[in-house]
């Protein structure tokens, strides 16, 4: 029996294609395609139904530090600076220092702390969590809230449209909250693009996304889009890219890593790794033969010898082109060489190329260009 979302009767309402993920009845795509899906994201709103990743709230007693202390345990991030209402994206440890799940946490107060977990991870992620968990904290899953994601070059303004919240002075991971805690907005995604995800209760989750689509900018995307928008970020797809044996390191996520917090789980494995170097490294490649390579297609050198694989895979709406990514032997190849992808016996030619394969578009992003 597979989960429904707070949208399902949306979604079929609005005549998506349903498919399984995670455990759940969710939306590949709309009439219009994958394609022109991903492309309306790039350039105007996309609405995507996230309900089945888990929120869920870590609190510990007023003027203590103990569930400070347990993420800065269980993470290698330090949030000791991060001010209330800020978020950071992160990775959970296990012991080894491979990665559980990658997640984004919140500061909700000085000892509080909000969590938003991948769908396929989240019943593992608490459980992990709370059997690391001092007694004095309290641990709380809104089972009950929906998680909508608004994003594209339009989204700001749709907000201020359709709901009357001006958000021009919200920060890149930011996060607003309605003055009677019935909706929180953050400013931030997983398609490289400037957007939202906003936490509503789920029997508030439809009027809202009726409310969104309505305007002339915004359509429903499903979770394919999702999916071609991700990878030319070179975003990370929990289960795919990375999993319990990927150190933060060979996936290239260095810069989640703290320079100061010590004794997370995994420490010395991942110290080891930034002094010497991991043994496998993500890297981006684009294909320049026709052709597309999906996950599990082998990366081979001029001499044909296996050097790693592909973790993702496919043709890129925004370039016009087939890209990937996966991981490498240290050392076998650097950006610019020239590789093969295996896809069914045939070697198509490839180039290891930056992630990500766009510019961000996100407010940071902007900011810094400008």
């Amino acid at each position: 029996m597979l989960h429904k979302t707070a949208l399902h009767d949306l979604h079929k309402k609005l005549g998506a294609k349903m498919g399984e993920f995670a455990g759940y009845d969710m939306p590949l795509y709309y009439g219009e395609g994958v394609v022109k899906e991903h492309l309306w994201t790039r350039e105007k709103a996309g609405l995507f139904d996230v309900s089945h990743m888990g929120q869920a709230m870590i609190e510990g007693p007023e003027g203590g530090c103990e569930a400070l202390d347990l993420i800065q345990k269980l993470t290698p991030t330090g949030f000791e600076k991060l001010k209330n209402m800020r978020t950071k994206y992160t990775v959970l440890l296990n012991k080894e220092g491979g990665i559980i799940d990658d997640l984004m946490i919140t500061r909700t107060g000085e000892n509080g702390f909000h969590f938003v977990l991948n769908a396929g991870c989240k019943d593992k992620d608490m459980a992990w969590i709370k059997s690391h968990m001092p007694e004095s904290c309290t641990f709380t899953y809104f089972d009950d809230w929906a998680l909508l994601a608004l994003q594209g070059p339009s989204a700001e303004s749709v907000i201020r449209d359709v709901l009357g919240i001006d958000l021009s002075d919200l920060a890149y991971m930011g996060v607003w909250g309605a003055d009677d805690y019935s909706m929180f907005i953050s400013r931030l995604g997983y398609t490289g693009e400037d957007g939202f995800e906003i936490s509503v209760p789920n029997d508030k989750a439809q009027a809202l996304a009726e409310k969104l689509l309505a305007h002339a900018d915004v359509k429903p995307i499903g979770l394919a889009a999702r999916d071609s928008l991700r990878l030319e970020m070179g975003y990370a797809l929990y289960g795919h890219d990375i999993d319990a044996t990927t150190s933060p390191v060979e996936a290239g996520l260095e810069w989640v890593i703290s320079k100061v917090t010590q004794g997370y789980f995994g420490y010395e494995r991942i110290q080891k790794e930034l002094t010497e170097g991991p043994q496998r490294t993500m890297i981006g490649l684009k294909l320049t033969e026709k052709g597309v390579a999906r996950e599990g297609a082998e990366i081979r050198n001029a001499k044909d010898e296996i050097i790693g694989h592909l973790t993702a895979g496919g043709p890129s709406p925004s370039l016009g082109e087939s890209i990937g990514q996966g991981y490498i032997k240290t050392g076998t190849a650097k950006q610019g060489d020239q590789v093969f992808v295996n896809v069914r016996g045939r070697n198509i030619a490839a180039q290891i190329a930056a992630r990500p394969f766009l510019p961000a578009s996100t407010k940071s992003a902007k900011k810094a260009a400008a």
